[in-house]
């Protein structure tokens, strides 16, 4: 018989890319990544879902080739939800209980939980998490976890993210045609932080940046809680976008030039250093100055900054971050980006990597700031599924008979699929090759 082996599986639906990922914990309870594949997201913008069979075909293959990666069948999945729809707010709830001499229990909690989904919200939204922060045992306050304490009144305060359920019903529209169910919704700023935060830093205060293609994601932490959400709506796209409107050029162009030679400090950029970018369908080439290039990116990446500190400051929490803030996704490895955001915050600042939940022979192209969204759906999910959620299935069912002895059927098919597995095995590389020479 053909045993079932529980993964996690997770979707990260992003404007510039869609990401899908397979892992699952290590016995050192490290996170081993096995399936890892990507596709160019063209139907979402800000995070935000806008053609159905672009975002459809796009998810379909980023699965296929972590599934091919890993060589297991995915049926439920992790999906992270960011987007302008996004907002947060903050609520308290109360239950009077039965009986002083009672212990509180986790069905206490549930129970508040449960009334926060309830609230009133406004038409056409709903709450996607009810984020608990802090308990209040009759006059007792602070309390993190109530459960065996005994009281009378129970009171909650809670962090509840809420979005635009047109939104949320084109994402599962999308996961449902690809053939996979949803396990979960889960914000991918807290998703983010779960990858590269440390327990040490959202204990002293910290806040989490992560810069997207079209979202800039802020997740505030203090005293090891959740305190802020919010989510930018725009990031690393709208610098390509003035570079290209700047510099008169292709939006690949002006992406290329962004990641090669673009600086977030114009007055470290040298004078004299230019760069070369081919003409336009036979025109002559242009040359686009190193500072000028710096000077584009500043402007915006200063305007960025502004948010993210509206955001801080909204939060409560700005004189209380003792870690700063750590920067991750695929913006934050933008040259001298950690310096400009040092300098105009005045906190300290480093480049979230998920290095310290992953096992250390994960694959290589993982380890980095623009996979912290999937890794972490992956953590936070490892933490929510129950035994039998994210059920896989290897991909080659062909065999479950005794390994030392393959049937006759199985022998003559190892000595007729050499030729084709060979053609196609090597034909995309013959292809790119030859077009190369």
């Amino acid at each position: 018989m053909n045993k079932k082996i529980n993964y996690v599986a997770a979707v990260d639906i992003g404007t510039t890319k869609i990401v899908a990922i397979i892992g699952r914990k290590t016995g050192e309870e490290k996170l081993e990544i096995i399936g890892l594949g990507k596709a160019l997201s063209t139907g979402v913008k800000r995070g935000v879902v806008l053609n159905i069979e672009e975002t459809v075909n796009a998810i379909q293959a980023a699965v296929k080739r972590s599934e091919e990666m890993a060589g297991v069948k995915i049926t439920d999945i992790f999906v992270g939800i960011a987007g302008q729809h996004i907002k947060s707010i903050r609520n308290r709830g109360y239950v009077n209980r039965d009986a002083y001499d009672v212990e509180i229990t986790r069905q206490d909690i549930e129970s508040l939980i449960k009334d926060m989904f309830k609230i009133p919200i406004e038409a056409g939204e709903e709450i996607i998490h009810v984020l608990p922060q802090s308990f209040i045992v009759d006059n007792e306050v602070g309390v993190k976890n109530p459960v065996g304490m005994f009281g009378k009144r129970l009171e909650g305060n809670f962090h509840i993210v809420i979005g635009n359920t047109a939104s949320v019903n084109n994402i599962k529209k999308c996961i449902s045609r690809v053939g996979l169910n949803i396990n979960d919704f889960i914000l991918e700023p807290l998703a983010s932080a779960h990858a590269v935060l440390t327990d040490d830093e959202k204990e002293v205060g910290v806040t989490l940046v992560d810069i997207g293609g079209g979202t800039t994601d802020i997740a505030v932490y203090f005293d090891g809680i959740i305190r802020h959400t919010a989510v930018i709506p725009f990031g690393g796209n709208v610098i390509t976008y003035d570079i290209k409107e700047g510099c008169s050029i292709t939006e690949k162009q002006a992406e290329a030039l962004k990641i090669q030679f673009g600086s977030a400090l114009a007055e470290v950029a040298n004078d004299d250093d230019v760069v070369t970018i081919p003409g336009i369908s036979g025109r002559p080439h242009r040359e686009v100055s190193f500072k000028n290039l710096a000077y584009i990116i500043q402007i915006r990446m200063e305007e960025i900054i502004g948010a993210v500190q509206f955001e801080i400051d909204a939060s409560g929490f700005a004189e209380k971050l003792g870690a700063g803030i750590v920067l991750t996704g695929g913006g934050a490895l933008l040259k001298h980006l950690p310096q400009l955001v040092a300098f105009k915050t005045g906190l300290d600042v480093r480049i979230g990597y998920s290095n310290e939940y992953l096992k250390s022979n994960v694959i290589q192209e993982i380890n980095h700031p623009q996979y912290a969204t999937g890794i972490g759906l992956l953590l936070k999910g490892l933490e929510e599924k129950k035994d039998d959620d994210s059920v896989t299935e290897p991909i080659d069912n062909s065999s479950e008979k005794e390994p030392n002895k393959p049937s006759d059927t199985e022998e003559k098919k190892k000595t007729k699929m050499p030729f084709n597995d060979l053609l196609k095995k090597f034909g995309d590389f013959f292809e790119e090759k030859d077009t190369k020479l």
